[in-house]
């Protein structure tokens, strides 16, 4: 296997200024563009934005999973002090599943319908390691047992429609950390579940993260359900970065006008019944035609605030604007900083 000679930034996981875009009928579609973040050894990082903000595209170009025929990609990234990119498909086939692995969002489809979940993680074993199926089946029934299987010695010869939806998704993350990878993916992991089911699912997550010393991307759409879990949230729109910072700055202090719409748009315990949640106005861009300043410019109720109109015209630098914080935006940190207090006055109901 190809070694590198380590990661400009040290960390046990760097993507370095990663561009993806796909050749189409309508135009060339700039999925990602040149996305910078990096994460510790078992630490969580939060990967935030609406559909089509890159979000996936990040997460499957680091797993190997982007087609190179029919993408462009640049950049690099680097895991443990290996360079992902430069590595041939069977290089990174024997690295998913044992170095790495994913959760997908829709575990009906990801789980194969013909096949006993017990025979789907004992195949995932073996593929990796020389496992008699004996010895297969008893850690594949241990494995269900800690995901929170019930009846995991019966379970384990159930086929995929016999679970429920939650059943499932503890399945895939039993199959994913079966082989006890360094990386975890769960790419937007609480889909289509109910609130209680969602809360158990991020909650077991945490738990065999902390068990098995893992390290976790958490990609969602939903800025509410990882304040408990991540140690870092980066938010993407448009394909770029447009805030990075420890999880507790960006709850406290979040900079960029889309973060502050991310946060207006979800439910709060301490704000006023009466107040209504704020939507983000407009749709997201297309990747086809993304504005040529900032990205998110089309939609700011800010960009009053930047003079000549730089905000339609220039691109923003993703910039330090405290400690670990980054912030791609044309306005003042100053000035970030009293609309940011501000909104979030307004968002615990302080001032009506």
């Amino acid at each position: 296997m190809n070694q590198g000679n380590g990661s400009p930034d040290q960390r046990f996981l760097a993507i370095q200024d990663l561009s993806v875009a796909f050749s189409t009928e309508d135009g060339l579609v700039r999925a990602v563009d040149g996305v910078t973040v990096s994460i510790e050894r078992g630490q969580t990082l939060a990967i935030v934005g609406e559909s089509g903000s890159g979000k996936s595209v990040t997460a499957q170009a680091v797993m190997g999973l982007v087609d190179r025929q029919a993408a462009k990609m640049s950049g690099q990234i680097w895991l443990d002090g290996e360079e992902l990119l430069g590595l041939s498909p069977d290089e990174v086939q024997k690295l998913r599943g044992s170095q790495m692995a994913m959760i997908f969002q829709d575990p009906m489809s990801s789980l194969h319908p013909f096949y006993r979940i017990g025979d789907q993680i004992v195949e995932a074993i073996q593929a990796h390691r020389s496992v008699s199926n004996s010895a297969a089946r008893r850690e594949t029934i241990e494995m269900l047992k800690k995901v929170g299987i019930p009846a995991a010695e019966r379970r384990v010869d159930d086929y995929p429609h016999q679970l429920s939806g939650g059943m499932r998704q503890r399945v895939m993350i039993g199959m994913a950390l079966i082989n006890s990878p360094a990386l975890l993916i769960a790419d937007e992991p609480t889909t289509a579940l109910d609130v209680t089911v969602q809360a158990q699912i991020l909650e077991l997550i945490t738990t065999l993260k902390d068990e098995f010393g893992t390290t976790v991307i958490l990609i969602t759409h939903d800025l509410g359900i990882v304040a408990d879990v991540a140690d870092h949230v980066a938010v993407m729109y448009g394909g770029r970065l447009v805030e990075v910072a420890p999880t507790g700055v960006l709850y406290d202090q979040p900079q960029m006008p889309y973060t502050l719409g991310l946060l207006s748009s979800v439910p709060r315990m301490d704000r006023e019944r009466s107040m209504r949640l704020e939507p983000i106005p407009g749709n997201p861009p297309s990747p086809i035609t993304l504005p040529p300043g900032c990205v998110f410019q089309p939609r700011c109720t800010y960009t009053d605030r930047v003079p000549d109109g730089a905000c339609a015209t220039v691109r923003p630098e993703l910039l330090p604007a405290g400690p670990d914080h980054l912030v791609r935006c044309h306005i003042p940190t100053e000035e970030r900083r009293e609309i940011s207090q501000e909104v979030l006055r307004l968002l615990a109901g302080a001032e009506r």
